[in-house]
């Protein structure tokens, strides 16, 4: 891993980070072709991009009730059981962001508020490729489900036998998926958004994938909603001397198995134990099936911070606006008040990052990119619209009409300004025949 040392003062700069883009120019051109061809030819364009980048022919791309049951009836129990207790704990820490339609009545008779209402259709994509994700189902369907939404599609590439994961099908039964289609990539975003002779549009499209996939939701958003366009997945740990090496490096392995392009950041006190942690990786990598990915990570990824002091550290911290941050630090939640920007943040050497990624309950569609500095993690909040709601009596309108008038007055809208007074002229008709 790369090292950047401080000076006492010094302060951490962005342009020290190493970071990619959710995407490049080459992915945005295929991405924006790609989607045209669904746009103009539909459910063929789904079978040829299919057959082309996953190697599958695809007659029907809605799976059946009957595979769903089947699937059902092959998965591993104690997998099974895994996801129904991941999901428990999702859907108890999604509930409790749910919010009602408000209203307020001011003194005046005004009645100013807001009314909730649930998206009528939501599509998550679910990535293939290096490895399968029923736990990113359960992430994005289920927060859906608690916000109402009655319509929810998957769509997700197909395995190189035409099929899905079990499990894959396991998590969209258990999170109250509606339909279940077997495309993936571009072509899937497209469909997802302008709809095709077998799948219908939705009003938004959630959840994490490839360079394309992130650059289809470019293309589409403002067509359709999203919810992020997310690039490759980060971690930052901050330790100090008291942190166990071991599971510092195993934690930044966690971040680092998912994709060459992951980023992770150390940020420490000396040369010494960031020495190892270093150590530390080389006996875990020996053991990883994933090892060749996990070192591309952590060798082009890969930076270690070298502090002099913990508010140094939170700067820095601040300034990289990790995805997940990680603290193994001492009394870590009397430092809680000093992070303004990450993702999720985890607190104490028991709390690693593969909690949040399965059961702790919080969504682990996170910010990246140090788009953390700006935006949360997927919420019941991207599942909901608002309406304002007002409802004015002649008395709070005769209340603000000068404030109107004058302000319409002044930007030269004059059937604006007209509005109010051809109300106000009523009003003091009816006062007068009183």
């Amino acid at each position: 891993m790369r090292r950047v040392k401080l000076a006492a003062g010094e302060a951490f700069s962005a342009g020290l980070i190493n970071r990619t883009g959710a995407f490049n120019a080459g992915a945005l051109t295929a991405a924006t072709s790609i989607i045209e061809e669904v746009r103009e030819r539909g459910d063929a364009a789904l079978r040829d991009f299919t057959e082309r980048f996953d190697g599958v022919l695809v007659d029907e791309f809605r799976v059946k009730p009957e595979a769903i049951e089947a699937a059902l009836a092959a998965v591993d129990p104690e997998t099974y059981a895994a996801l129904e207790h991941a999901a428990a704990q999702i859907r108890d820490f999604h509930e409790r962001q749910k919010q009602q339609s408000w209203f307020h009545v001011r003194e005046n008779g005004a009645l100013v508020g807001a009314k909730v209402t649930p998206l009528d259709s939501v599509g998550i994509y679910v990535p293939g490729g290096r490895a399968l994700y029923p736990s990113t189902v359960l992430m994005n369907a289920l927060p859906a489900q608690v916000a109402g939404v009655e319509r929810i599609v998957c769509v997700t590439p197909p395995t190189k036998d035409g099929t899905l994961d079990c499990a894959i099908l396991a998590a969209c039964h258990i999170a109250g998926v509606t339909e279940i289609y077997t495309v993936g990539g571009a072509q899937a975003v497209g469909a997802l958004a302008y709809g095709t002779e077998s799948i219908a549009p939705v009003a938004k499209i959630t959840g994490p994938g490839n360079a394309y996939v992130a650059a289809a939701k470019k293309i589409v958003s403002g067509d359709v909603g999203i919810d992020m366009i997310a690039g490759p997945s980060e971690v930052c740990v901050v330790a100090d001397e008291a942190a166990d090496p071991s599971l510092v490096a195993i934690d930044l392995m966690a971040q680092a198995e998912h994709d060459p392009l992951a980023a992770c950041y150390l940020v420490t006190f000396s040369e010494e134990y960031a020495d190892r942690v270093e150590a530390a990786v080389a006996e875990h990598v020996k053991k990883s099936p994933r090892a060749e990915i996990t070192m591309a990570s952590l060798d082009n990824q890969g930076l270690i911070v070298l502090c002099e002091t913990m508010d140094q550290a939170l700067d820095a911290v601040n300034v990289i606006a990790p995805e997940h941050l990680e603290m193994h630090v001492e009394n870590a939640m009397d430092l809680l008040g000093g992070i303004r920007n990450a993702g999720a943040i985890f607190l104490g050497e028991w709390t690693c990052e593969a909690l949040g990624d399965y059961v702790a309950g919080p969504n682990h569609t996170l910010p990246t990119g140090g788009t953390a500095r700006y935006s949360s993690p997927l919420s019941v909040d991207e599942y909901v619209k608002k309406s304002s709601v007002i409802q004015y009596t002649a008395a709070a309108l005769a209340a603000d009409a000068q404030a109107v008038t004058r302000i319409a007055d002044h930007e030269g809208l004059w059937a604006h300004a007209q509005s109010v007074r051809e109300r106000m002229a009523i009003i003091e008709a009816q006062k007068a025949g009183e």
